[in-house]
């Protein structure tokens, strides 16, 4: 089975998904890496170099190229599901788990790692949470297709493993 966790950037995609596979016992596949090594350089520089639509039709690419172990976990890039076929491509493919959160959880998360994150330059304090609502309210049609919907404050590695059946 193939598990795909979505949600906004610093929902907690990565740390998750690796807990549940090591649950699981399945391979741990962390989709931000491939495409970095790909690259050759970091989301950031690339996203920067290429700039947002090379960088979304990458990530498409490496979603559906990759060869994934029969059981795996993957970790998605937050706006990976808002473009192209990608959500339906996942749900086609496996389940999704979205990693729902509120603006100011996520915005108080982020805080300290705006500059790693291109989509959160020039943006502080209650700026911050107004973009991150924002941009919420435009991906919520694309995350709310999920196989699951989760809270990301009660989550529990046993609670996923139980959801997912």
């Amino acid at each position: 089975m193939k598990l795909f966790f979505i949600g906004f950037m610093g929902c907690g995609k990565t740390t998750w998904s690796r807990k549940l596979a090591a649950h699981l016992g399945y391979a741990f596949v962390d989709l931000d890496q491939l495409l970095e090594e790909k690259a050759g350089m970091t989301i950031a520089e690339y996203f920067t170099i290429h700039w947002q639509e090379a960088f979304r039709e990458l990530e498409s690419k490496i979603l559906k190229e990759t060869v994934y172990p029969e059981n795996a976990v993957v970790s998605t890039g937050g706006g990976l599901p808002c473009f192209f076929d990608n959500m339906d491509w996942m749900n086609a493919n496996g389940q999704t788990i979205y990693i729902q959160l509120s603006p100011k959880t996520l915005a108080e998360r982020l805080d300290k790692g705006k500059t790693t994150r291109p989509l959160l330059h020039g943006y502080h304090g209650d700026e911050l949470v107004v973009f991150i609502g924002e941009k919420l309210a435009e991906r919520a049609p694309f995350y709310e297709r999920a196989t699951h919907i989760v809270n990301g404050i009660d989550m529990s590695v046993e609670g996923l493993a139980q959801l997912i059946g």
